[in-house]
């Protein structure tokens, strides 16, 4: 069975992962989703958030076991992950991104937003900077469009309690990678053909440049993991129960 490490995104927590973690323990893997520092119930300030931190975390829980893990990183995780993942290369067998961001060396977050691809992100046209040091934040009513716009009122419901203002840091800051390592690990994508965050041009454009071993496109918001959860479960599965040499597919 295979050590699974999910990684939630901006805003989020753990919790993102709530409808993904039994399926997957079910099915006999060993599932760890981790808060982010300032994500979920994680206590740490405004200041103390960066992606050396976010990708430190996940460094980390990488490093506590030897088994080698899928890591899933999910928005703004795809960013932590990829980090992390350059960092602790030999704690990493499979890298998934689940509407994610892919950045290569010395690009941000924000950078990848820029591109001509990125027009018609909701989050961008919708997000508030303020403070020192910046933090964002979104409204209930553009996270409902932007993030949910295929939930269930439950759902969508849920997700706005418990999602916090992010530490704008980690959207800026480039990734400093070894592209060649990390060409190296395995990597899929889950594309979410209805995103109005991470717009599907964009996610094309990524996946492009970054070749995937996988793509599985799934007709879902940038909340799969809600509004698809089934779907991304079974890719998750799928990816899971590979080994090492299984040949690339798509």
């Amino acid at each position: 069975m295979t050590r699974i490490v999910l990684v939630h995104g901006a805003f989020g927590g753990a919790w993102c992962w709530s409808r993904v973690i039994p399926p997957l323990e079910q099915a006999g893997h060993t599932v760890e989703a981790i808060d982010l520092p300032g994500g979920g119930d994680d206590p740490t300030p405004p200041d103390g958030v960066t992606l050396e931190t976010c990708a430190a975390r996940v460094s980390d829980v990488l490093a506590a076991k030897s088994e080698p893990a899928l890591l899933v990183g999910h928005s703004m995780g795809g960013v932590v992950v990829t980090q992390a993942a350059s960092d602790r290369p030999d704690r990493v067998r499979q890298l998934a991104f689940v509407c994610a961001f892919m950045p290569a060396d010395g690009q941000s977050l924000l950078d990848l937003t820029r591109l001509p691809e990125g027009h018609g992100d909701q989050i961008q046209a919708n997000i508030v900077v303020e403070g020192e040091p910046p933090v964002a934040t979104l409204s209930d009513a553009a996270a409902a469009n932007a993030i949910y716009n295929l939930c269930d009122a439950e759902s969508t419901a849920w997700a706005l309690e418990k999602r916090r203002p992010q530490a704008v840091a980690p959207f800026a800051t480039p990734v400093a990678v070894d592209d060649a390592v990390l060409a190296t690990i395995p990597r899929s994508y889950v594309f979410t053909a209805r995103d109005q965050s991470i717009p599907p041009g964009l996610q094309r454009r990524m996946i492009a440049e970054h070749p995937c071993r996988k793509v599985f496109e799934l007709d879902a918001d940038h909340a799969p993991f809600f509004s698809a959860a089934g779907e991304l479960v079974d890719a998750l599965l799928e990816l899971a129960s590979e080994r090492p040499g299984d040949s690339p597919g798509r």
